[in-house]
């Protein structure tokens, strides 16, 4: 059962795999929104809460790897899961490979399916909230000044306040000065939340010369 708001997506152009599909998973209270193609998904907007995809492999015009190729080049990628009547070693490999979280062999076993579905959205709540992290971090380090992004980046690399200074060629309490602005603006509450969020940034940082 989903615990917290979320969709499921079905792309399959089988209407009664759809059909009973919708059905099952809305009778566990998920919400669903089924499509006929590929082509029909992509052009849909996706809300902004976990969701995944319960993608058939053989459609007509795009196929399920079309579709997961077309996701990929996308800033948020789904979780997918690949339905398939005939499923084989060698399409399972190569959508694993591609990213699929699961591949399903049709007919599907309920008790599998769900627990493929609360594995997805676990996932892509995870990657929500950390791309929500790391926009934030973005957002927060444009508001630093160049002197305050160069003391971001001493900060980072471990130099006290008075080394600071002399690589920044300003006093020990401007230099503390700068260093409290930045932890202020960057909602760091000590040097390990800075350092972590440098890596979000993908900061390098600086070293004493």
């Amino acid at each position: 059962m989903s615990a917290t708001p979320s969709m499921i997506f079905i792309v399959d152009d089988d209407a009664e795999v759809r059909e009973a599909l919708t059905g099952e998973l809305n009778s566990a209270n998920y919400e669903v929104t089924s499509f006929a193609s590929p082509e029909a998904f992509l052009a849909a907007p996706i809300p902004d809460v976990p969701a995944c995809v319960l993608v058939d492999v053989h459609m007509p015009g795009m196929s399920g790897f079309d579709l997961q190729a077309a996701l990929a080049q996308r800033g948020r990628v789904l979780p997918l899961i690949f339905m398939s009547a005939f499923g084989t070693i060698p399409m399972t490999v190569r959508a694993m490979k591609a990213g699929a979280l699961e591949f399903m062999t049709k007919p599907i076993d309920d008790d599998e399916l769900l627990s493929a579905i609360a594995t997805a959205l676990a996932r892509d709540a995870e990657q929500t909230q950390t791309c929500a992290a790391s926009a934030d971090a973005k957002r927060r380090y444009a508001t630093l000044t160049p002197r305050e992004k160069e003391a971001f980046a001493l900060a980072i690399g471990g130099l006290m306040n008075k080394q600071m200074a002399a690589e920044l060629g300003t006093s020990e309490v401007t230099a503390k000065v700068h260093k409290r602005q930045v932890m202020a603006k960057m909602g760091a509450r000590s040097l390990p939340d800075l350092v972590l969020i440098a890596e979000q940034l993908e900061i390098v940082a600086a070293k004493k010369r």
